[in-house]
């Protein structure tokens, strides 16, 4: 029979050397960590995890998902095993307070990142919206469509459970911003099936004192001011009314910003056809459109042409300077217009002389005399050279 009275002495080993035995052999966890972990025990608003430290790690219901959780049961099971954040160092109990959505939070920002970098389009439905524009989730993650960025004719309030396509404007994970535009993804399906030089049909959504805004097939294209007519106009208000059709061709297409440019004054017959007689400005439009396609076709060709010449200059050497004086005068010929530094002192009057003549900044600013004003009191070249000297055969030679 052992004898149940033996001294820790004769043992040799007390709970002293058990617990620095514990110690020894005892895994450090630091917050920021994401260790492995077993599920062994499910509670009403929480879980407690086996980390492999002294006392079982907590994690809370809300800890548990980016996404709302109602119960631990939606994410958890008993005995399971996946991966935990530490977020918390030990409390008075030794405990660790542990996360899983932390680490879906990063691999979220980490993926937005990589769909951004691929200018990918994504889809999302709206969960809520407010006065700035509409909320979404992207990979979990919240994200904000600015109600410049929103292309629909619905109400903001109606676009709620609505599900749709989008572009990343700004990911940045410091700040937490992570802004898309539904504009510019609509605008980049359309850009697929357009050209620019193509006339369409659009509906006038909108007008603004820098131009109009038409609708065509589902998305928005600015029409400047600058682009209606060649004539002056004050103001679009003055041209268009809301919900006019219109005929206009597309001047230039920006995937990048989402944005198209629009013009009616390109297609006019005649400058200010687009104010006096739109119709015809409406039914000569195709023909004035391929117009304008084969000026933009000859204006490429032209570029490509100018630049062929400088490709073999820079290949081959550059013309010797006796070729290039054939259309630059020699200095001799310059000379004869051109008087000596003294003799040109002489004619230029003094400081004093030119205050007489130069009116000061305040009589400028009361009265700015128009450009054909200015020219009539400045001698004309052969005037001037009436007055300047030749310059002597010494200084030629």
């Amino acid at each position: 029979m052992v004898n149940q009275n033996l001294t820790a002495t004769e043992i040799g080993f007390t709970h002293e050397d058990f617990a620095a035995l514990l110690d020894k052999y005892d895994y450090h966890f630091s917050p920021g960590d994401v260790v492995p972990g077993t599920v062994f025990s499910i509670e009403p608003r929480g879980a407690l995890i086996d980390i492999g430290a002294k006392t079982a790690a907590y994690i809370p219901i809300q800890e548990m998902s980016i996404n709302r959780v109602d119960s631990p049961e939606e994410v958890l099971q008993s005995n399971e095993t996946r991966e935990f954040f530490i977020l918390t160092d030990e409390n008075e109990d030794g405990q660790l307070t542990l996360s899983i959505r932390r680490i879906e939070y990063m691999r979220a920002w980490e993926r937005v990142r990589q769909l951004q970098a691929e200018d990918a389009t994504v889809r999302s439905g709206v969960f809520a919206t407010n006065r700035g524009g509409a909320l979404v989730r992207i990979e979990g993650l919240r994200g904000f469509i600015p109600g410049s960025h929103i292309s629909t004719r619905k109400p903001k309030e109606e676009l709620v459970g609505e599900d749709l396509p989008l572009k990343f404007l700004e990911v940045d994970e410091e700040r937490n911003r992570l802004v898309l535009s539904h504009r510019r993804a609509l605008v980049e399906r359309k850009m697929n099936r357009l050209e620019v030089g193509e006339v369409v049909i659009g509906t006038v959504r909108g007008i603004k004192p820098y131009g109009a805004f038409i609708d065509i097939g589902g998305v928005s294209g600015l029409l400047h001011i600058s682009e209606i007519s060649h004539e002056h106009i004050d103001t679009p208000h003055s041209v268009f009314n809301v919900n006019d059709e219109v005929k206009v061709m597309i001047i230039d297409l920006d995937a990048e910003r989402g944005r198209i440019s629009l013009s009616t004054k390109q297609l006019e017959p005649e400058p200010g056809d687009m104010i006096k007689n739109r119709d015809l400005v409406y039914d000569k439009a195709e023909e004035m459109a391929a117009k304008y396609r084969e000026q933009l076709l000859a204006k490429q060709q032209g570029a490509t042409t100018a630049a062929a010449p400088a490709e073999v200059v820079a290949d081959e050497d550059i013309p010797a300077a006796t070729e290039l004086e054939e259309d630059i005068p020699a200095a001799a010929e310059l000379e004869e217009d051109i008087p000596a530094a003294a003799e040109l002192e002489e004619d230029i009057p003094a400081a004093a002389e030119l205050e007489e003549d130069i009116p000061v900044v305040a009589a400028i600013e009361e009265d700015i005399p128009v450009v054909a004003a200015i020219e009539t009191e400045i001698p004309a070249a052969t005037e001037t050279e009436e007055e300047i000297p030749a310059v002597p055969a010494a200084i030629e030679e």
